[in-house]
Parts: structure tokens; sequence; C-alpha cells
């Protein structure tokens, strides 16, 4: 696949996400309006499953947003600490296996490219709070 065809297919499924997301939002914020009224509707809101989905949600979001404020500091910045941080994402192990729930901090931390990113993020200066 080539690259602009490649970039093209990412930016139909940004698109697509970002419709999806407002879709969301607007039927979560009608169902918040209409619950009061409704006792059953209430019920169904409040129901564990129902309240998983959107803690799952939230999570993805908040990754999702964690990762994008890194990305738009590593395509943006023209730092030698930028460039370093792309050589070491460029050397990534080819089969990275998840880390499991219970692995240790430092277990996870053994892939350079996740200690490179969390240098970088530390040391920072004009990091923005989040």
């Amino acid at each position: 696949m080539e690259k602009d065809d490649y970039l093209h297919e990412i930016h139909v499924r940004m698109m697509r996400v970002i419709e999806d997301l407002r879709v969301i939002q607007r039927q979560l914020n009608y169902a918040a309006m209409e619950a009061p009224g409704d006792p059953e509707l209430m019920e169904a809101l409040s129901s564990m499953t129902e309240v998983e989905s959107l803690q799952n949600l939230k999570s993805a979001l908040d990754q999702m947003r964690h990762f994008l404020w890194f990305y738009l500091q590593l395509m943006t910045s023209d730092s030698d600490a930028g460039e370093k941080l792309r050589q070491a994402i460029k050397q990534r192990p080819a089969a990275e296996t998840p880390f499991s729930a219970e692995a240790s901090y430092v277990e996870k931390l053994k892939n350079p490219t996740e200690a490179t990113i969390l240098r970088y993020l530390s040391d920072a200066k004009n990091r923005k709070p989040n």
C-alpha cells in the first residue's frame, strides 16, 4: 500500500471515529436528560454492563488522548530529543507481546522504547499538564 493510500485510509477512519463519538455523545446526553423522568431508563443506564461500557470507553479515550499528545509532540519536535525518540521507536522489536495486568512496572520498562518515551515525557520542559 502506498503512503498516500495509507494516510488517506487513516484520515477516513479518523473522520468515521469522530462522527461516531459525536453520535455517542448526543445519545448519552439525550439519555441523561430523559433519565430523571423515566425510572426504567434510569435503571438501564445504571446497570453494571452500561457502567462498565462507559468506563471502557473513557479508558480508551484517555489512552488515545495521551497517545495523541505524545504523537503530536514527537511529530512537531525538531529537537535532538525528538529525533532520538523517533530513532528509538524505529528500533522497536518486531514481535512484541502485550503485557499482562500482573506484569511489574520494571518488566514493562524492559522495552527500551517505553523507557525512552517515559524519559522524554519526564524531561520535557515545556510539557503541558493533563
